[in-house]
C-alpha cells in the first residue's frame, strides 16, 4: 500500500514536471528570434532543442537523472530567460509605480 501511495506521487511529480517543460516550451517558440541575443541570452534554436529534448525525456522516457537535468533547464529558462525576454520586447511593465487602474493616457478617475 505504501508502495502504491509513492508511485502515485512520483506520477504526479512526473506529470507537473511535463507540465512545466511543455509550457517553457511553448513560450520560448512564442519569443521573437532577435529578442534572445538582445537579451544577452542563448539563441532561440538553442533554447528549442533543449526544452524540446525536456519535454520529451518527461513524456516518454521517464529517467530521472534526465528529468531533473531539464528540470533545471526548465527552471533556469522560465526564472532568468524568460523575464529577460519580457523585458527587452516591452512586457508588462510594473515599474514607476503605476496602478493597474492606469489608461493610455494616465490614471483612470471614473469621470470625476
Amino acid at each position: 500500500m505504501l508502495m502504491e501511495g509513492f508511485g502515485t506521487l512520483m506520477g504526479l511529480i512526473g506529470l507537473v514536471l511535463l507540465g512545466m517543460a511543455v509550457f517553457a516550451f511553448i513560450d520560448a517558440a512564442m519569443r521573437r528570434p532577435d529578442a534572445y541575443p538582445a537579451a544577452s541570452k542563448q539563441t532561440k534554436p538553442f533554447w528549442l532543442i533543449i526544452l524540446g529534448i525536456t519535454v520529451l525525456v518527461n513524456a516518454l522516457l521517464g529517467m530521472l537523472l534526465l528529468q531533473i537535468i531539464g528540470l533545471i533547464a526548465t527552471i533556469v529558462y522560465i526564472v532568468d530567460v524568460r523575464p529577460a525576454l519580457k523585458e527587452v520586447t516591452g512586457g508588462p511593465r510594473r515599474q514607476g509605480g503605476g496602478s493597474s487602474s492606469d489608461g493610455p493616457y494616465g490614471p483612470y478617475n471614473g469621470g470625476r
